[in-house]
């Protein structure tokens, strides 16, 4: 299998020299990001879903089925869908409905979320947390493998040989996401899922184990083993200290607001330098982020990767600057070194 290079957006709220952009406009502006990395050649174009000031995607299928009509070959999807507070049944007809807009490039990833404010604005408890996942995960999986299904839990009414409408002309892809949970990873081969790994700090390396367990368990169920994906933050500029010095700011601010309500110590720039180089900021040059990707990619034996370039109230030109990059330079590189 080639390896796919991939984009993903939270819809970060930019930050031009008029201030802070609305979340009407970063939304146009995604719009034109996705379709620029069809431009530049990329495989990949995802989308997270958030509730929060900080964040503008909050429904991201209506920008998804906006950048499938205007693209030929891009696959786009959702980064993750915080599957605990919506509803398997209607995430599959909304993405069989992508998928006749854009035959077999519309992709679901399915998540718990890093943040929980999806909880209370939809009426779920958080005492909820784990089993709203497991059940939901389960029903989205008989959704997409059978076209009857039979189901009973405690948070969904029961199901009797029930068809879901639309069909899909082929099977939805849906990827399972995960933040280092083995219990997850084991989830995912037994449903047959291919796995994504958010990768945000500290070296990939020690997702290893990660992987191999996923391969274990494919083994042990006697499936083969399905694409290995991975999701980190990162920046392309034309120099190293060029992309340091664009990104680091907003990059700083981000994780400082996030960090103000999990007890995490403000970032310095020591810090900053030092995930650059060890850990799991792909920052820098072309030259540079593509050696970074190729040696994740041969540690990890990833099908995919996939850069998170928007991080905090970036300048909007920055972003297409690192799209543009990333697809015309930094991928053709690590080709390159892993040829």
């Amino acid at each position: 299998m080639s390896l796919e290079f991939g984009l993903d957006t939270f819809g970060d709220i930019t930050r031009d020299s008029g201030g802070n952009r609305s979340g009407a406009q970063v939304i146009r502006d995604t719009l034109a990001e996705g379709i620029l990395a069809d431009q530049v050649g990329l495989d990949y174009f995802g989308l997270g879903e958030h509730h929060r000031p900080d964040f503008a995607i909050s429904s991201p299928e209506p920008i998804l089925a906006a950048i499938l009509a205007r693209t030929e070959r891009i696959k786009a999807g959702t980064s993750v869908t915080v599957l605990s507070s919506d509803d398997p049944i209607r995430l599959f007809q909304r993405f069989a409905t992508l998928d006749a807009i854009a035959p077999g490039r519309a992709e679901i990833t399915i998540g718990r979320g890093s943040f929980t404010e999806s909880f209370p604005l939809f009426g779920y408890k958080l005492d909820d947390y784990e089993t709203l996942f497991e059940e939901k995960s389960q029903l989205l999986h008989l959704l997409t493998t059978q076209d009857k299904v039979t189901y009973q839990g405690n948070h969904l009414p029961d199901l009797r040989g029930v068809t879901v409408y639309p069909r899909p002309e082929q099977p939805l892809r849906v990827w399972r996401g995960v933040g280092g949970s083995p219990q997850s990873v084991v989830e995912a081969a037994a449903m047959n899922m291919p796995l994504v790994m958010a990768i945000i700090g500290g070296s990939p390396s020690r997702f290893a184990p990660l992987v191999d367990l996923y391969h274990r368990a494919h083994a042990q169920i006697g499936t083969p083993v399905q694409p290995i994906g991975v999701h980190s933050p990162g920046h392309v500029a034309h120099t190293d200290t060029e992309a340091k010095e664009e990104f680091f700011p907003a990059y700083a601010e981000m994780h400082d607001l996030i960090g103000r309500t999990r007890g995490w110590p403000r970032l310095t720039r020591e810090a900053f330098e030092s995930e650059i180089a060890h850990g799991s900021l792909y920052v820098g040059s072309p030259e540079t982020v593509a050696r970074k990707i190729a040696n994740t990619v041969k540690t990890l034996g990833l099908a995919r990767f996939t850069l998170k370039y928007s991080a905090g109230p970036q300048a909007p030109e920055n972003l297409l600057k690192t799209i543009e990059l990333y697809g015309t330079r930094v991928a053709p590189m690590v080709r390159e070194l892993l040829a």
